[in-house]
């Protein structure tokens, strides 16, 4: 007598099909497109802030030196959601790092 194995069920393909379907419906108005690009817009920035100092070799707390501000000034600038940079603020902080801030609208 043989017993039949039960076919294997694929959660990762079922969680990836229901989550596309799921941001699919929240993305399904303009305005929910618009929020969506904004708040992937703002994390967007602080990932960058934080891979550049990566890049430099540089801890907060040499970058803090190098700006003259605490490094719990740089953890806030580099903190996900934080949304209230000044454009002196990004600016010294990009050169800081030995980069060119470049902003775009489109």
């Amino acid at each position: 007598m043989h017993e039949s194995i039960p076919e294997q069920h694929d959660y990762l393909e079922e969680g990836e099909r229901r989550y596309e379907a799921f941001k699919s419906t929240l993305l399904s108005s303009q305005e929910a497109q618009a929020q969506f690009e904004e708040i992937v817009e703002e994390q967007d920035l602080w990932l960058q802030l934080v891979e550049a100092r990566l890049a430099a070799g540089l801890t907060q707390a040499e970058l803090a030196a190098k700006l003259g501000v605490s490094q719990a000034q740089v953890a806030r600038i580099e903190k996900a959601g934080y949304d209230a940079y000044t454009l002196k603020t990004l600016r010294r902080h990009v050169r800081a790092l030995g980069k060119k801030l470049s902003i775009s609208i489109s």
